[in-house]
């Protein structure tokens, strides 16, 4: 594993090679939304640690735009699931406070784009305060961020924002594309000592499925096995991947997908392994693909499997624009066609 995180420690009760556990009282594949399985792993966080406290805006009474936080309010007290000013950068800046005196805060970025106010207080101390202070001190905190398109939101309301996130050491970050790893990766980034920023896909939050034992933070996922090509993929556009490879079967190409899940860390044993097995890769991610995650991956993989591969490895990105308006977002998000086509272009008349 590897990645931009120059100081960082494995999350508390996670170590790597070991799942992470199910809900306490929940029978495993138990189905529900990914919103739901959110809630609910931050009520066992606040339930099982006190030192644990959730900040953001309308968090508390109204239960969050997206009701991630429905009912933790009036469960556990306005203190410990606290509405705050519309302020980012002061959201942010009374969780490094309280993490300095040893809370285990949980911060909720209503909006993708409307992190961006805080990103002075992410990347000069969030992200830098174990290294400044030689390890003595640890900020465990939790940045939750809905992102991402596919809802029909509006200018600053649909960002893919992860790369920013990723290349800054010192930040670790996730994504989930399933309930069960909603669940699991929340509790393990509240359990982690290390700054931990979670990109919750907002189009994924009413698709519902099992709860069960999931991977620790650090650790891909083969979703689906191939002997074709791999598509390497995270977040919101895992669904498209799988339909696209069910697609691809009609045209006679068997296609593996593996879900990341963990930016940083990066798993690069995981991922070369399926690359090395097909011989050609394709990254598909919603972000612009100028300076995007999928050419830190594309690089990783051409380093790691260059005498593997028989094609170059492709990417299918968001176009290098301003996320644009609903009636036209379905045009700049990866698709099945795009990805089709893609697969087509892997050199293989060679």
């Amino acid at each position: 594993m590897s990645g931009a995180a120059a100081v960082t420690s494995e999350p508390a009760g996670t170590p790597a090679g070991r799942p992470v556990g199910l809900p306490a009282g929940e029978p495993a594949a138990t189905s529900m939304t990914m919103v739901k399985a959110l809630n609910l792993a931050l009520r066992d966080s606040l339930r099982d640690d006190p030192t644990v406290h959730i900040l953001g805006e309308d968090v508390g009474a109204l239960g969050g735009v997206f009701r991630v936080t429905d009912g933790l309010a009036a469960e556990f007290g306005p203190d410990r699931c606290l509405d705050t000013p519309l302020a980012e950068a002061g959201i942010l800046g009374t969780a490094i406070g309280m993490a300095m005196y040893g809370l285990r805060p949980v911060v909720e970025m209503q909006f993708d784009a409307f992190a961006y106010p805080a990103f002075e207080q992410l990347f000069s101390h969030v992200a830098k305060m174990r290294n400044r202070t030689g390890g003595r001190m640890a900020l465990p905190i939790t940045i939750r961020v809905p992102y991402g398109g596919g809802v029909g939101g509006v200018e600053h309301h649909s960002d893919s924002s992860e790369a920013y996130y990723a290349h800054t050491p010192g930040l670790h970050v996730v994504t989930p594309a399933t309930v069960a790893d909603s669940y699991g990766l929340l509790r393990a980034a509240i359990a982690s000592d290390d700054p931990v920023v979670l990109c919750e896909p907002k189009r994924l939050y009413w698709t519902t499925g099992p709860l069960e034992e999931t991977a620790p933070i650090g650790r891909a996922v083969v979703r689906r096995t191939g002997t074709s090509a791999t598509l390497l993929t995270y977040g919101p556009s895992l669904p498209i991947c799988l339909e696209a490879a069910r697609a691809a079967e009609e045209e006679g190409f068997d296609l593996a997908v593996v879900d990341l899940r963990s930016l940083v860390p990066f798993d690069d044993e995981t991922v070369s392994a399926a690359v090395r097995a097909t011989g050609r890769a394709i990254v598909v991610h919603e972000a612009s693909g100028f300076g995007g995650i999928g050419a830190e991956i594309a690089a990783r993989v051409t380093e790691r499997c260059f005498h593997q591969l028989a094609a170059p490895v492709l990417r299918v990105t968001g176009y290098d624009i301003p996320y644009p308006p609903p009636m036209l977002e379905k045009h700049h998000l990866p698709s099945v066609d795009r990805i089709l086509d893609a697969v087509a272009r892997l050199q293989w008349e060679q």
